[in-house]
């Protein structure tokens, strides 16, 4: 780990001055005089302190660099307006400009943004996959890449569901990728599950956005930190892999609970950093492989209303449900993008379903207590409660009894002790 300059720890949060240290050391450490750099950083759906990142970028950055701008590694969440950056970096943002800096959306709706960078074949990716997949993966990035000499990652590391742990070398894919390799990942996180991979380390998903990390054309590093709406624990510089590799390590520390016993019952109250079930979803993912078999997890958030606001429309098609129903089937859904399936399936969890009587037994029931209509919540197969008859109170104080309320769920993973 000599390659990463890097402090954390999962006892205490950072001290504004250790943050700054780290930074600026790291930074020193990267060939970036007189280059032009592009910081690739998430959305608003991520905890992460970025407008003091964006403080010590101009600090220690500004100085040195022809030039630096910001690209916002959306995947396929929605463009985000001057408003929302503006909220996101700490500044106000006009016209997608903040003083010199230039923050830019991914465009992942114009087919015409792509960079086509190669292939991964089919052999390749049937021997990361173990078979489970055999076809092979066109590689699309953002070709705003090619405006600048150096690529840089800044972005927080959490337990994911599709890779096992988010950060590093998935700012590039799904962050600024084109839909092939991000319905394909998605979709091979789903035959693998989510409660097999959540939190995983380094897991077969990840491997295959490293091999297609290895494409681009341009230099790249990473600035990879741990935090929670409390504080930052660890902040990595270095290759995307390491520094990565450091803050998944620490992460596995600070954001995994384990419990003794699973629960019956669990309130997942969402913040409203996710503003859709796509996003909210994760109410569910980090939750489920604490729950008890036939157990339930309610995802309680009133202000979302919509199940996605890119997919809504194919999610209230294909419903929510298990991956076998869909394997099982597969001659109907083979059409429908990965990505939409991977969140199905991601969303309802494990379960079994016999295709003699069409009966899918989920092994525990996702119940939406959001602003979602009971009858849309019927339709794409989940559990509806009135959000209004929801007093966090009764839930409260039940752990022995087997029932949980996670308030700002979505980021902590909750497991069982091995």
């Amino acid at each position: 780990m000599s390659s990463v300059v890097g402090k954390g720890s999962a006892d205490r949060y950072l001290t504004d001055q250790e943050i700054s240290q780290v930074v600026e050391q790291g930074l020193g450490t990267l060939p970036l005089d007189g280059k032009r750099v592009l910081i690739i950083i998430p959305d608003g759906t991520r905890t992460m302190p970025m407008p003091r990142m964006f403080d010590l970028f101009e600090q220690h950055l500004a100085p040195r660099v022809a030039a630096f701008d910001y690209l916002v590694a959306l995947g396929t969440h929605p463009i985000m307006s001057d408003e929302q950056l503006s909220r996101l970096v700490g500044r106000p943002v006009i016209q997608g400009k903040c003083g010199k800096r230039h923050i830019f959306n991914h465009h992942w709706e114009d087919p015409q943004n792509f960079l086509s960078l190669g292939v991964i074949s089919g052999a390749e990716v049937a021997e990361i996959t173990s078979g489970m997949l055999v076809e092979e993966i066109p590689v699309r990035l953002n070709k705003l890449i090619l405006d600048y000499d150096h690529l840089l990652i800044c972005g927080p590391v959490f337990p994911h569901e599709v890779v096992g742990f988010s950060g590093g070398t998935k700012y590039f894919y799904p962050g600024i990728a084109g839909p092939e390799i991000i319905n394909l990942t998605h979709w091979f996180g789903a035959l693998m599950t989510n409660y097999k991979v959540i939190g995983a380390g380094y897991t077969p998903v990840r491997a295959i956005i490293d091999r297609a990390a290895s494409f681009i054309p341009r230099p790249a590093d990473c600035c990879a930190l741990v935090v929670s709406h409390e504080g930052t624990a660890g902040v990595y510089v270095g290759s995307p892999q390491e520094a990565w590799k450091a803050a998944a390590a620490l992460s596995a520390q600070k954001h995994i609970v384990y419990v003794k016993k699973p629960y019956r019952r669990v309130l997942a109250i969402m913040p409203r950093l996710y503003d859709d079930l796509w996003t909210g979803g994760k109410g569910m993912y980090k939750m489920e492989p604490a729950v008890a078999d036939g157990g339930e997890v309610v995802i309680f958030a009133p202000h979302i209303n919509e199940i996605s606001y890119t997919h809504g429309r194919l999610l209230d098609e294909v419903g929510y449900h298990c991956r076998d129903y869909f394997l099982a089937q597969w001659d109907k859904f083979k059409n429908y993008p990965g990505g939409i399936l991977a969140h199905s399936t991601h969303v309802k969890g494990l379960g079994a379903y016999d295709a003699a009587t069409q009966r899918e037994s989920p092994r525990v029931e996702v119940t939406l207590a959001t602003g979602i209509p009971k009858e849309r919540c019927r339709r794409v197969n989940l559990g509806y409660l009135d959000p209004a008859s929801v007093d966090q109170r009764d839930w409260e104080g039940q752990e022995d009894e087997g029932t949980l309320v996670v308030p700002r769920a979505g980021e902590m993973l909750f497991r069982l002790q091995p």
